[in-house]
């Protein structure tokens, strides 16, 4: 009953499946070991975090360029703050609101973003506090530049003049007449009664839209692997099913049906 697994056709079949299980057991195993990746990179990054905020700030120099170990680092910076820009479309604590950032010029001749602060509703720059004048130092945690469309950040263009969608060197070189640091800080205190702006997480740290995906992806690797094995057992008893029936001579003899001329499956009227 079971010579049919040894027919070409069934040599495939069984390959096809000895193939197929293995290979999405591992890719569902790989992707299920980069969510838990991205969950352990984003405890690492809050403890991080925690961590950075009992640290003593280091000057801006020995942490640049920033990357997975110096974000959210407290740093230090003196210079003179210069052009004022708005951040619109910021949310802090459910509330939509604004950042205000302003552009330190420290002496190494290039701009440090510093964002002094958060105020709630629509971007206006009458509402803004304008900066300390003078020589200032300031303290806050390094963060690195943004990507448009990614962790919340808009990438919506044809912004009045004065705002940003996004605080990075890309976007802010076009707005100011200097070089600007790929970086960025924010204090840790608001400046002028704003409210600060806590340290975000770095990017692919968190748990968000990709390290869902990868959740999501590993289960349907599984799914596929399970429907592999349904699909060959269907077949397999198909076969088995149609086997039986042969030798108990259900089967109609399509040969017979040819040379008399009657459709398969159709019976000869009697009586005619």
């Amino acid at each position: 009953m079971y010579r049919f697994l040894l027919t070409p056709r069934w040599w495939g079949i069984n390959v096809f499946v000895l193939l197929a299980i293995p290979f999405c057991v591992f890719m569902g195993s790989w992707q299920l070991g980069r969510f838990e990746d991205r969950v352990d990179s984003h405890r690492g990054a809050s403890e991080q975090a925690a961590q950075s905020r009992r640290e003593a700030p280091r000057p801006l120099a020995e942490l640049l360029p920033v990357n997975k170990a110096t974000a959210g680092r407290q740093t230090t910076a003196t210079g003179t703050y210069g052009a004022q820009l708005l951040v619109p479309g910021r949310e802090l604590d459910g509330k939509r609101g604004f950042y205000v950032l302003t552009l330190l010029r420290t002496g190494d001749g290039k701009a440090l973003p510093v964002v002094r602060g958060w105020l709630p509703g629509a971007a206006d720059r009458a509402k803004a506090p304008a900066p300390p004048s003078g020589q200032v130092t300031v303290t806050g945690a390094l963060q690195a530049s943004e990507n448009p469309g990614e962790n919340g950040v808009s990438a919506a263009g044809g912004l009045p003049a004065g705002q940003t969608a996004a605080i990075s060197a890309a976007s802010l070189v076009n707005l100011v007449p200097y070089d600007v640091h790929n970086a960025w800080v924010t204090l840790n205190e608001g400046d002028s009664g704003m409210r600060a702006v806590p340290a975000a997480a770095t990017p692919d740290t968190g748990l968000d839209l990709k390290a869902f995906q990868n959740l999501g992806y590993t289960g349907e690797w599984f799914v596929f692997a399970g429907f592999v094995v349904f699909m060959w057992f269907r077949l397999l008893r198909r076969e088995i099913e149609s086997a039986r029936d042969a030798e108990l001579g259900l089967l109609p003899d399509d040969g017979e049906h040819a040379a008399s001329g009657t459709p398969s499956g159709a019976s000869t009227p009697t009586g005619v």
